[in-house]
């Protein structure tokens, strides 16, 4: 008799530990992203591949560095989708509210400061748009298969560079930037830029599966 009540008891015990300890895992990895996030706004990769130039046929006289084209890239929307692919929808959204509530109202996180004037940015529109980027993204991701981590990863870049661009454009309009501005500024920013994104995020989606599935394997 002693020994059926000591069964369940020592069941309900088991699982009392389980509840205490999958919160801290997710405190964890929210905390880690959260950190990827912050300095992957300070990395300036230097992007460098061969291309065709257009004027190959005309008569400038042309020289190797005209067969190189370079450029600086900022890794953060490809960290984004990886926070996305490694928390899931929820805890990616906390990750990235986080991030964005730090930079609003507690410290110069950003990439040109922080603080509420940050609105007035007009690249702001580009951390804004990470909130319904990484809820549409984790949606789709709710199953991964490869479809869906195309579909992810395509939609989630997509609609950061989209919002971006016509919160860029608002801006631009209320301090009566010229058009040459305005298209540099999409140029710079959302012009050649998307494809590497979405390069580096699909490929930044596929390691985050494994890490998403290790991680549900030691909640489990």
């Amino acid at each position: 008799m002693n020994q059926d009540v000591l069964i369940p008891k020592m069941k309900r015990i088991d699982k009392t530990k389980r509840r205490i300890k999958i919160p801290l895992i997710n405190f964890a990895a929210i905390f880690f992203c959260t950190l990827l996030i912050i300095g992957s706004t300070f990395v300036n990769l230097d992007i460098k591949h061969y291309i065709i130039p257009s004027y190959i046929f005309s008569n400038k006289n042309l020289t190797p560095e005209d067969f190189v084209y370079g450029f600086y890239i900022i890794p953060q929307i490809p960290i984004i989708m990886f926070t996305c692919s490694v928390l899931g929808r929820k805890m990616a959204l906390t990750s990235v509210l986080l991030y964005i509530i730090t930079g609003l109202f507690i410290a110069p996180i950003f990439g040109l400061g922080g603080g509420i004037r940050y609105l007035a940015q007009y690249s702001c529109g580009y951390i804004l748009a990470y909130i319904p980027a990484v809820m549409l993204a984790g949606r789709v991701l709710n199953k991964y298969t490869f479809n869906n981590m195309i579909k992810a990863t395509l939609l989630g870049v997509l609609v950061i560079h989209i919002i971006g661009i016509i919160y860029m454009i608002i801006i631009a309009l209320i301090k009566q930037s010229g058009g040459t501005f305005i298209y540099g500024w999409i140029e710079a920013q959302s012009g050649l830029k998307i494809i590497y994104d979405l390069i580096a995020s699909f490929v930044l989606v596929l390691i985050g599966k494994h890490i998403h599935n290790g991680l549900r394997f030691i909640i489990d």
